[in-house]
């Protein structure tokens, strides 16, 4: 699970913490699918849009600076509002890791006659204090600026010990301990977080079965290749690269017709086809 997916996930559990720490005020907020905004298939993983009466916080979280930004946040403004024009709409586009690119700093996409703002939040520019403040900004505490991030990661420790509902406890911590893999070794990590609780969470459990899934797929294409470098000698790397690309499923379906295979051109057209498919 990528790093601003977790953020995501972050503000679609908590979203009165996000309310408080971007718009200065608890508001309630519901999350608002990003397909409503328009019929075409959109981007979603690194965003996500809450709204209440009378807005929309529109949250885009970044590892890397991007240059489409600019023009991501006049075209998702213009979506909102199409189908709300009746309610405000707060853009803030939040760069989790450091990084001195010009990029992070434009807050601004201008054409001929065309001016768009939104806002921009570079965390290890955040005092880690402000975020310490409430449960659901603890997991970006330690991205914050601080002078010592183990010892911001020991409070955040402690801090999630001190929370009462098990599930929140544990998606913090998972949380937290994902993010905090930006800055600061695993030693320290698995050293400060307690894994227990980190393991009853629905991110950490998501990201257990993807890696097992993705070790399964790896070994499925790593026998797969091996098996073709034998009857084939060294296949290319361009075919390689497709075959490492397949999920479980098509890799069965692959490893099933080897045996109908007689040259090297035989994979080629069986990629050509299911290509087409």
């Amino acid at each position: 699970m990528a790093y601003d997916s977790i953020c995501k996930f972050i503000a679609a559990q908590f979203p009165e913490d996000m309310a408080r720490w971007l718009l200065g005020k608890p508001i309630p907020l519901t999350e608002l699918k990003p397909s409503e905004l328009s019929l075409e298939p959109i981007r979603a993983d690194s965003l996500i849009f809450l709204q209440s009466e009378e807005l929309i916080l529109h949250i885009e979280f970044q590892t890397q600076p991007n240059k489409d930004i600019p023009f991501r946040m006049l075209d998702y403004r213009i979506r909102g509002y199409r189908l709300y024009p009746q309610k405000e709409m707060i853009q803030v586009v939040i760069y989790l890791r450091e990084n001195r690119s010009n990029l992070t700093q434009q807050t601004v996409f201008q054409l001929s006659k065309t001016r768009h703002e939104f806002e921009v939040i570079r965390l290890w520019e955040v005092p880690s204090d402000i975020l310490l403040q409430s449960k659901g900004l603890l997991p970006f505490a330690v991205l914050g600026q601080t002078e010592n991030r183990e010892n911001i990661l020991r409070q955040i420790s402690e801090q999630i010990d001190e929370i009462p509902d098990r599930r929140e406890k544990s998606n913090v911590a998972a949380s937290t301990s994902i993010l905090a893999g930006l800055v600061l070794s695993k030693e320290i990590i698995q050293r400060l977080l307690r894994e227990d609780i980190m393991k009853e969470s629905v991110i950490y459990q998501e990201i257990e079965a993807q890696g097992k899934a993705k070790g399964r797929q790896e070994g499925e294409a790593n026998l797969v290749i091996r098996l073709l470098n034998h009857r084939f000698g060294q296949i290319s790397d361009e075919l390689v690269t497709q075959i490492q690309g397949l999920s479980i499923e098509q890799l069965e379906n692959l490893g099933e017709a080897l045996l109908d295979f007689q040259t090297e051109d035989d994979l080629k057209q069986w990629f050509s086809n299911f290509l087409k498919s």
